[in-house]
């Protein structure tokens, strides 16, 4: 995984989905509604998110946490909290609850937080996706070939295949 900054330009209090899409013929509603069908389908909760938040200090929290023993817990629990319950993930107080919640040290989470220790590594990350020609999120880069967006089985599957990957 490689993290892609989607909209590094959002405040830290987010913004309405409104503002972030203004000026665009952005169907806020239909987008939500096909999402849901999609979420639905791979058994995942998906809530109607009113905001966008910055989710870059939850991108450096998620590299320490694949560091830690369990870590990968809180992965969910950010999905949970920004797709679902529509908490700020640029919170470091919700970021903390959350870390706990996945069972990791509060405290190491703050400090993680607080002093930036993985601002490098989740930089790496943007420049690689830039490097690639990440443009949104999901975004699934195999052989020199690409596909973006929430994708069916079939359309990864045929992404592997031209990569040269062999079927199992």
């Amino acid at each position: 995984m490689v993290h892609f900054p989607l909209h590094p330009e959002t405040p830290i209090e987010g913004q309405t989905l409104e503002e972030l899409f203004a000026g665009r013929d952005y169907d806020i509603k239909g987008s939500f509604e096909r999402m849901k069908a999609l979420m639905e389908v791979e058994g995942l909760p998906y809530g109607q998110r009113s905001h966008t938040y910055n989710s870059r200090l939850a991108q450096e929290l998620g590299t320490w946490a694949g560091t830690q023993d369990g870590g990968d817990a809180l992965h969910m629990k950010i999905y949970q909290a920004y797709f679902v319950d529509n908490k700020n993930v640029g919170d470091i107080e919700v970021l903390v609850e959350l870390a706990e919640s996945a069972g990791l040290d509060g405290a190491a989470a703050r400090k993680v937080m607080e002093d930036r220790s993985f601002e490098e590594a989740v930089d790496a990350d943007w420049n690689k996706a830039r490097q690639v020609g990440v443009t949104g999120v999901p975004t699934y880069v195999a052989g020199g070939a690409g596909v973006v967006g929430a994708q069916p089985y079939e359309a990864l599957e045929q992404l592997m295949e031209h990569a040269g990957a062999e079927k199992r």
